[in-house]
């Protein structure tokens, strides 16, 4: 069954990155029932935080989502332990086939009307790599090719721990969350066929189009 492990909110801290910039990165799971709603900027869930609005948040960035399932395998090839919400996300799943979730796909989640569509694959960025402390953390991510995915809100609602998720939408096409990561970071001969998801996210759809014109 495809449920919500845990619902993670940002524990505000100084940027290891780049120190006298906060982040919300460090992630923690909460108890609460929390409102998920689309965000103008910054993140989708009341009470989260986003350090830096201009790469991170806004509405194809609204909701993070990481399976459990992967992160249990990091742990094995990391030889540590990896708490939900350790790599920043939301929403810890099990159940779920994040990386092959496609483009546009609609998950209903819980009982209270929270409807997200799939928009993009996270990109890693310094300050994941900082965080975790793993020298090539960014180069041994992008490999694993297990990037985890954004999502929009197209109905909001509350969500809390143990929500049951359904797929009420799936594509026709074949564009995946593990397709678009590879285009975007390794293989750009993918490119032309991302664009053929409409709701691919329009950060990454703007890049396709510049690298194809290019």
């Amino acid at each position: 069954m495809a449920l919500v492990l845990s619902v993670n909110l940002a524990r505000v801290r100084p940027n290891p990155d780049a120190p006298a910039k906060p982040t919300g990165i460090d992630k923690a799971p909460v108890d609460d029932p929390v409102l998920v709603r689309a965000p103008e900027t910054g993140s989708g869930l009341a009470g989260d935080s986003i350090g830096n609005r201009r790469l991170h948040g806004g509405p194809d960035q609204a909701v993070y989502v990481y399976a459990r399932e992967d992160l249990d395998e990091w742990e094995r090839r990391l030889e540590r332990p990896l708490s939900n919400g350790m790599f920043g996300e939301n929403l810890t799943t099990t159940g779920v086939d994040v990386t092959g979730a496609r483009i546009g796909e609609r998950w209903r989640i819980g009982t209270d009307g929270l409807l997200l569509e799939v928009t993009a694959p996270r990109t890693p960025c310094r300050t994941f790599a900082a965080f975790l402390g793993i020298r090539g953390w960014i180069k041994t991510f992008t490999a694993a090719g297990k990037p985890g995915a954004y999502l929009r809100v197209l109905s909001p609602g509350r969500v809390r721990a143990g929500d049951a998720i359904t797929v009420e939408h799936r594509p026709d096409h074949d564009v995946t969350i593990g397709l678009a990561f590879r285009a975007r970071m390794a293989e750009p001969e993918l490119l032309p066929r991302l664009l053929v998801a409409d709701a691919l996210a329009e950060e990454l759809k703007a890049y396709a189009r510049r690298k194809l014109a290019g």
